[in-house]
């Protein structure tokens, strides 16, 4: 008689680290265009919500204050906006959302 001792492997899910969001609600971002050039105000949006990860990039929720809809969009499609760079409107900005 042969004797099968059968092995079990325990397989356990591949552990994914968990994707952190990079940028904060109230923040204020703007789409890559991969041109550099300062932002202007139609281009500035604020994070209003984080959402679950879309593959391997966190996703935001993001609003243009001339916009009555808002955009949701993924963290490797967005880069911070420094408030000193958008120009005459920084000011009102500033005063409405804060820093960032």
């Amino acid at each position: 008689m042969i004797s099968t001792n059968s092995i079990r492997r325990t397989t356990h899910p591949a552990r994914r680290e968990a994707l952190t969001h990079l940028f904060t609600i109230g923040q204020t971002v703007r789409l890559k265009d991969g041109f550099g050039r300062p932002a202007l105000p139609a281009d500035i949006y604020r994070i209003t919500g984080t959402l679950p990860p879309r593959g391997n990039s966190p996703q935001y929720r993001i609003r243009n204050d001339d916009e009555r809809h808002e955009r949701v969009t993924t963290q490797d499609s967005l880069e911070p906006v420094d408030i000193s760079q958008v120009g005459s409107d920084a000011t009102l900005i500033e005063r409405t959302f804060g820093h960032g």
